[in-house]
């Protein structure tokens, strides 16, 4: 074998995480492994997508893959594509086919037959929201909180941590994220590293590995803050909407001025401590216009990103503008991601750069709302979802409040995607879900429906996936 015709496996490095967002991201549900390389009962899954990117490569995603997706040339595209082929012509075995046999199974890309496959595994993280304060330095215009001087205690926070921990083991979780949010958190510093300690201890001490991560607007960063924060190894998430006026038109001052400047300098200030954060953007109709402009600031400074639609609630639909058209969304998109193509990012962006879809891996529902994720308001009350905070299903002072939860089928309803109308026979839905289901229901009044957004979704997941594969020919291992 020459080496212009040894077949290429290629793939994001381990390194390369995935851009995580600001909401309860969804669990990636774990296909179940073959258990022995048997080549006769190998075949390539229903429901692989498949698309060119040059005339030596392609790119594939696989519906029962959960390491993103994989690029192969031609001759590795040939020997996979033997395995539909009747009567089937098996690779000759040798180490180099059998090293790719095994890669295109972890990737998803081969299916055994049931009989052959290991027993799927079960979520291992438990998500909780802890809302510290209420209050905020800003006024940003799609905000669903009211903004009461009112903060979390230490001791509702304690008690918060202890259901947490009380969930977590009933349900056999192995990691817990906290994300501790306001509100502006960084109003109460002090509480946040008293917490986090307490919260380390507990959940150390209890066998279980904690992840955490700040949810910031940027504006009280100081050379303090950030180097505290990376030396907890506590992640920050910034909320940027746009360059300048962009941004200023939706996350203001209390007093009107913008924030832009404090932001940027903010962001600046924790790269130059090294800690790198990740940027939510809120894409509206007022900004997508900006949205090429802001990923290029973004991506010259190499910093992860994600990309939210804005999302109507009862304190934002009396604001003017904000609401987009799916023309307008596709288009400044699709400009967006010509940015991207001349600037592509080490991370990987397929969890995060169409709004809630996550093309990383397969996913039964869009988020872990109502499933693997808790959200305390200050009071000690638990929602299902941020955005429901003041509509509490369950408290701190409950047992086991994951299980009642889980159980109340009342209020928002997050469903799997093979329940919704127009997603069942969707090519995509292994990886969109549907969409928010919050977002659905206020426009249409169902649950069980596709998203809204659907048509933007299915317009640009081809271009979401082709940058994934530009992505992956740039910086992936060339071995196989």
């Amino acid at each position: 074998m020459t080496p212009q015709n040894i077949p290429l496996l290629l793939t994001s490095p381990e390194s390369h995480r995935v851009m995580e967002g600001d909401c309860a991201c969804s669990s990636s549900l774990d296909i179940p492994r073959p258990t022995s390389l048997n080549l006769d009962s190998l075949r390539i899954p229903d429901g692989m997508i498949r698309l060119p990117l040059d005339d030596n490569f392609q790119i594939y995603l696989s519906p029962h893959g959960q390491r993103g997706a994989s690029v192969l040339n031609r001759d590795a595209v040939s020997i996979l594509n033997g395995f539909d082929s009747r009567p089937r012509h098996s690779p000759q075995k040798n180490t180099q086919t059998s090293s790719l046999l095994n890669r295109f199974l972890s990737q998803g890309l081969l299916e055994a037959d049931a009989s052959q496959t290991a027993p799927a595994s079960h979520p291992d993280m438990l998500t909780a929201w802890l809302h510290i304060t209420d209050r905020c330095n800003l006024r940003c215009s799609y905000c669903y909180l009211p903004h009461v001087r009112e903060d979390m205690s230490i001791e509702t926070a304690q008690a918060a941590i202890q259901s947490i921990l009380r969930s977590a083991q009933i349900h056999r979780y192995k990691r817990i994220k906290l994300k501790y949010a306001g509100g502006e958190p960084l109003i109460r510093f002090p509480f946040i590293l008293q917490l986090h300690e307490y919260a380390k201890l507990q959940i150390e001490e209890a066998g279980l590995n904690l992840e955490a991560v700040l949810l910031s607007n940027g504006t009280l960063i100081t050379d303090e803050i950030a180097q505290t924060l990376a030396s907890l190894n506590i992640r920050l998430m910034i909320s940027l909407d746009g360059l300048g006026d962009d941004h200023d038109s939706q996350r203001p001052h209390a007093g009107g001025q913008g924030s832009f400047a404090e932001v940027s300098a903010g962001i600046d200030r924790a790269l130059s401590n090294g800690l790198v954060p990740n940027i939510s953007v809120t894409v509206s109709a007022k900004t997508i216009d900006g949205l090429p402009d802001l990923l290029e600031w973004i991506l010259r400074k190499d910093i992860p990103f994600n990309l939210n639609f804005y999302r109507e609630n009862e304190l934002s639909m009396q604001q003017a503008g904000l609401q987009y058209n799916d023309e307008g969304m596709i288009a400044g998109l699709l400009k967006a991601f010509k940015v991207i193509e001349s600037n592509l990012p080490r991370c990987n962006s397929l969890g995060s750069i169409i709004d809630r879809a996550n093309l990383h891996g397969l996913h039964v529902r869009t988020c872990d709302v109502g499933e693997n994720y808790l959200v305390f308001d200050q009071n000690g009350q638990i929602a299902k979802c941020q955005m429901l905070i003041r509509k509490p299903s369950a408290s701190i002072h409950d047992q086991d409040p994951l299980s009642i939860i889980r159980m109340d089928k009342t209020g928002l309803q997050n469903l799997p995607v093979v329940e919704k109308e127009g997603c069942k026979t969707c090519e995509w839905k292994h990886w969109c879900a549907g969409g928010c289901s919050l977002a659905t229901y206020r426009a249409t009044g169902r649950y069980d429906v596709k998203s809204p957004n659907c048509n933007i979704y299915k317009t640009v997941f081809p271009e979401a996936l082709r940058l994934e594969g530009l992505r992956i020919l740039k910086y992936a291992n060339r071995s196989l």
